[in-house]
């Protein structure tokens, strides 16, 4: 679970002030701070078919690129995950880890495909098709990991796929804390973690808008 400096701190406010808190728990900000990757999973907690459906669902009403709806999905859930787990790199950027750690793997995935060959609005769609994905997986109380680290060919032999695969997205239940941390544009940008926390660093809203 992300936590939010900001957040606790109107809170807090509101608490002292005698406010009593209006803020939907699934507001897009809310769904914003707890859609974090997530490389560990709560491996007692099975992904249904009907969740991935749901998350998936979201296609159908994002915005394309030409509205050329392109994009493809194959569902995998526990019974196939052993296919895909040995294919897939997690946590590059954590050097001296092999993640996920043991006992703690997805048992979801969906595999981003393209009936069409890749060009940049392919990708376009790549990107607002997988945030509203995750989006609405947070909302079911799920989290989840794009992976861009995956071999390709080892995914379509073992699925059975005729389609190219862009990207495999992790789906399950976090079992990792996560911490964001508010940097100027000039700090090290690369996660860390330290104590069991998952600290995500991001730039400052002041240092993002140009002057």
């Amino acid at each position: 679970m992300a936590d939010n400096y900001l957040e606790k701190k109107m809170e807090q406010h509101r608490a002292a002030a005698g406010i009593q808190g209006t803020k939907n728990k699934n507001s897009l900000a809310v769904l914003l701070v707890r859609n974090r990757s997530t490389r560990g999973y709560d491996t007692s907690f099975v992904v249904r078919a009907d969740q991935l459906r749901r998350i998936v669902s979201v296609n159908a009403k994002v915005a394309s690129a030409r509205n050329r709806q392109a994009l493809r999905f194959r569902l995998v859930t526990a019974d196939e995950a052993q296919k895909v787990l040995p294919h897939i790199s997690m946590g590059a950027a954590l050097s001296g880890m092999q993640l996920p750690l043991p006992g703690m793997e997805p048992n979801a995935f969906i595999i981003v495909c393209s009936s069409i060959a890749p060009r940049t609005s392919t990708y376009i769609d790549l990107g607002i098709s997988v945030q509203s994905m995750l989006l609405q997986a947070t909302e079911i109380g799920l989290n989840g990991l794009c992976i861009l680290s995956f071999d390709k060919e080892r995914i379509m032999e073992t699925l059975a796929l005729s389609l190219e695969p862009l990207m495999v997205v992790a789906i399950g239940k976090s079992a990792e804390k996560h911490s964001l941390v508010e940097i100027s544009a000039d700090e090290p940008h690369d996660y860390y973690r330290n104590g069991g926390v998952h600290y995500v660093p991001k730039v400052r809203v002041d240092d993002l808008i140009i002057k």
